[in-house]
């Protein structure tokens, strides 16, 4: 990818470097359009240890590595790309202007597409990196919920997200074990009886110790010391939406950015895809929601002509 140019007036300006980021791109520079990329390299994949549902690779493959891919396939098309951070967005009389202290002079685009994505809320478990490289600590039953089939899992949280991704995981499993991260932590007496109902058990000590081991991981919680193939840790996220929310764009209840059938936000000529915007979080989502922003952001752009080219 080429260094930006000083104070162009871009067609697109996307923002995110994660596979949402990286397709739109891609797709905007072969439509033959003016597109600059951001990349704070802290996308969401680069943390997958081994994906083994994205299509088209039957043997699995890291996020780091399908990035990889990803960048190399941009770089054969003129995508503009500057290694920093948007730290504000605002509307101008041309579309829009991201600027960041990272960024040095402002950059102007007719239309912008967040690919900003989600941070997951990690839980307070030693070596957690460690073990989300091993494959022990998860935070997608979607994903990889296939490799828990019949082995005992372990559900970490401290709400009702958690119950969800228990009963979900039950259908791959009859084993297993919500943990209730604090002794704050309560569920309502009506998702206590769902678990029951399903068959999944709720620790009745809060965990508190845990130790990597061949083949999984080991909780101690109370007296009781036990051997999971995988946590999952149901904290939730926190959803890196602040650029378009600052600017009035409506967020689900979640704070998912919502979007319309082109991925376009409530803010004429901000798009969102990937984890950022509503829907299910998987590459395979990110990806095909960027081809169709992507595509109507060209659309709309109209003939070169019409906007001075």
């Amino acid at each position: 990818m080429a260094d930006a140019p000083s104070s162009p007036l871009w067609d697109a300006a996307v923002i995110g470097g994660g596979p949402a980021g990286l397709t739109t791109a891609t797709y905007l520079a072969r439509f033959r359009r003016r597109v600059l990329l951001v990349d704070s390299g802290s996308s969401r994949a680069s943390t997958i240890p081994l994906s083994r549902n994205y299509p088209g690779f039957p043997d699995g493959i890291s996020g780091a590595q399908l990035l990889a891919h990803m960048r190399r396939q941009a770089e054969r098309y003129p995508v503009h790309t500057v290694e920093g951070r948007v730290d504000t967005l605002e509307r101008s009389d041309t579309g829009f202007t991201l600027h960041g202290e990272s960024l040095g002079a402002p950059i102007q685009a007719h239309h912008v597409l967040l690919a900003t994505g989600v941070d997951d809320i990690w839980p307070s478990l030693p070596e957690a990196t460690t073990a989300l490289r091993e494959g022990v600590l998860r935070f997608c039953p979607v994903c990889d919920g296939f490799e828990a089939a019949g082995r005992p899992v372990g559900v970490l949280t401290r709400s009702v997200a958690g119950v969800r991704e228990a009963l979900y995981l039950r259908h791959f499993t009859d084993d297993v074990t919500v943990f209730l991260s604090d002794r704050e932590a309560v569920l309502p007496a009506d998702e206590l009886r769902r678990l029951a109902e399903a068959g999944i058990a709720v620790a009745q000590a809060h965990p508190h110790a845990f130790a990597l081991c061949d083949g999984g991981v080991q909780v101690r919680f109370g007296d009781e010391l036990r051997v999971y193939a995988a946590l999952y840790s149901a904290f939730g996220v926190q959803v890196r939406s602040r650029l378009a929310t600052a600017l009035g764009a409506a967020t689900d209840a979640i704070g998912y950015l919502v979007v319309d059938e082109h991925q376009q936000t409530s803010v004429p000529g901000l798009f969102a895809a990937g984890d950022v915007a509503s829907g299910l979080n998987q590459i395979s989502v990110a990806v095909g929601a960027a081809a169709i922003a992507a595509s109507a952001i060209h659309l709309s752009l109209g003939l070169p002509s019409a906007h001075g080219r």
